[in-house]
């Protein structure tokens, strides 16, 4: 699976987790994301509070989209740093994409992303 935004990919190395333990695990103890590696976290509903993520045990930077279900971005965030205790998006969300730190580039609320 890719993603893409604005016919830009993203990631091309993604990893989905759907149910609520990986959800959970996420990055959790991991090394290193590398580029064009991502995650997708996909909370099964539109919530502020199942969307919510944290990076205790986390030890490298990311770079956070929330999608709703139409995979349109309502929240984001770049350069997240380790051990950040809790991180809830503005609006709810039924996805979250974890990425690389800096790979973002310039995204904006409300444009979309797109799994393929």
């Amino acid at each position: 699976m890719k993603i893409v935004h604005n016919d830009r990919i993203v990631a091309r190395n993604v990893m989905a987790s759907r149910n609520l333990i990986s959800n959970a695990v996420g990055l959790k103890f991991s090394r290193r994301l590398r580029k064009g590696e991502a995650l997708i976290l996909d909370v099964g509903e539109e919530s502020k509070w199942k969307s919510a993520i944290d990076m205790l045990f986390v030890f490298i930077s990311i770079d956070c989209v929330w999608l709703d279900n139409n995979k349109k971005i309502v929240d984001f965030r770049k350069r997240v740093g380790p051990f950040t205790p809790l991180i809830i998006p503005r609006k709810a969300a039924r996805y979250v994409v974890e990425l690389p730190s800096g790979c973002l580039g310039k995204i904006n609320i409300g444009e979309h992303f797109r799994f393929s």
